[in-house]
């Protein structure tokens, strides 16, 4: 199921299905001008992130990948087939876009997606030495930068008495080299630079990082997730404290902020449009990653449901308002009082309190 088709090339309309992959999507709109944002790695399937967000590479220009989605074909727990979007069903729609793992299984996914023309693509290895510094740095940047910049940030921790690395990612949505060097330039004056790697390519080139064969991955790596509204000076102190700690091997940032915000909180059910940065960890054992990402939770304001692996329910209410949660789990009671799509991080059916759903 991975077909890609093209409904309305005037309206820029686009039929994906959940199997396709996003380096094939690129590709296939590559040839009208087009884009739509995904992540940061081609190999990653359409299926799991245009259900619950999708926090791309053109996330500050674009917003997220579902606030593009304009419909979908979804098979429900009572095996009907049903289309939802604005003008059907609106509510399974609404849901869909940030819950809809709990809800049934997307069978289609219709988008409206972007006229992008080349982008700047940046590639740049810095110094992390100071690393609560760094982040505070790189944070003040993206949120002062235009929307035409999308930053993701990965540190690796200090070994043996050398010196953190910091690895960044930038996309500049222009093709004018000076934009490009304008916006990059903060960047690389954080830290000492290392290596800079700046091109100007179209986005089907950017996504064209992953192998053409089957997924031979053996580990299952736990991490944990963290939305922050800014990266202040007691979240970057923990920040850095998690990453010498040893307990995790990979930390991220992606940042967040410009056109994710232009959708009202309300208008879909996810849950942290108002985030400027989106924090991730993986370590190798759940435990330990949790107890020190636990003790950094007064820093965040949400969380991202695809970047975390602890299933204990409080994840639930971090990832969605408490209004979002309860209109999920009214509506859970209505397309799937039997709680057949229970694996992931699951919203229980609303519960009358006689015991009966509703």
């Amino acid at each position: 199921m991975n077909k890609i088709e093209i409904l309305d090339r005037s309206a820029r309309r686009v039929r994906i299905e959940p199997g396709a992959r996003w380096m094939d999507v690129a590709a296939a709109l590559a040839p009208y001008g087009w884009a739509l944002t995904s992540g940061d790695h081609g190999g990653v399937g359409v299926g799991g992130l245009a259900t619950s967000g999708g926090i791309g590479l053109f996330a500050r220009a674009y917003g997220l990948t579902i606030d593009h989605l304009r419909a979908v074909e979804i098979v429900l727990a009572d095996r009907s087939v049903v289309r939802a979007s604005e003008q059907e069903n609106q509510d399974l729609f609404w849901a869909v876009r940030g819950a809809g793992a709990n809800f049934g299984m997307v069978t289609s996914f219709e988008f409206q997606v972007d006229q992008v023309g080349n982008v700047g693509w940046a590639q740049l290895i810095l110094d992390a030495s100071d690393i609560a510094g760094f982040l505070q740095k790189w944070g003040a940047i993206l949120e002062d930068s235009p929307r035409d910049l999308t930053s993701f940030l990965i540190i690796n921790p200090p070994r043996q008495s050398q010196p953190a690395i910091a690895h960044v990612m930038a996309l500049v949505n222009s093709d004018d080299p000076q934009t490009i060097a304008n916006r990059l330039q903060p960047i690389a004056e954080i830290a000492p630079l290392y290596y800079l790697n700046t091109v100007i390519t179209p986005y089907v080139n950017i996504l064209a990082n992953a192998h053409e064969g089957e997924h031979n991955g053996q580990d299952e790596p736990v991490s944990r997730s963290g939305s922050v509204e800014h990266i202040t000076v007691e979240f970057a102190a923990a920040a850095a404290r998690l990453i010498e700690s040893g307990v995790t091997y990979f930390f991220q940032i992606r940042s967040m902020g410009g056109a994710i915000t232009d959708v009202p909180v309300e208008a879909t059910a996810f849950g942290s449009r108002s985030a400027n940065f989106e924090v991730t960890a993986a370590g190798t054992n759940q435990e330990r990653l949790n107890a020190v990402w636990d003790d950094m939770h007064q820093h965040f304001s949400g969380l991202y449901l695809n970047f975390d692996t602890d299933l204990r329910p409080e994840r639930l209410q971090e990832a969605f308002p408490p209004k979002t949660l309860e209109r999920l789990r009214e509506l859970k009671s209505r397309y799937d009082p039997d709680n057949v799509f229970r694996d992931n991080f699951n919203i229980v059916p609303q519960v009358k309190k006689s015991g009966h759903h509703e």
